[in-house]
């Protein structure tokens, strides 16, 4: 298991700032099929599935372990596919938390 997905998400501070571009690249090692986006701001991801149950059916797991960090992506659900969007809207970009959070994502696909 990636160390990253052992931790959990943490209150953002009020007025903390997003990673720099570097920061988040460097953790991009740790969630390889995931793709920076909006210069740096946003990390995604697309999920192929079968077909729309299942992919209803992990954006409910997605759902559950949003609720259980306490951080929440944005989600797309189509048919055969779940694209997942991170970011911290406190922060205005990217924080460890998005990027722990596609780290508990990932294991629930394996």
């Amino acid at each position: 298991m990636d160390e990253l997905a052992k931790k959990k998400c943490i209150p953002c501070e009020e007025g903390g700032g997003p990673l720099t571009k570097e920061q988040a690249r460097d953790l991009m090692e740790h969630v390889p099929e995931w793709t920076l986006m909006e210069d740096a701001r946003k990390l995604w991801r697309r999920f192929p599935f079968k077909d729309f149950a299942a992919a209803l059916a992990f954006t409910n797991e997605i759902g559950a372990l949003a609720e259980e960090e306490w951080h929440h992506p944005d989600i797309k659900v189509s048919w055969g596919a779940v694209e997942v969007t991170l970011s911290t809207h406190r922060a205005r970009g990217l924080t460890e938390n998005d990027f722990i959070l596609a780290a508990k994502i990932d294991l629930l696909q394996k």
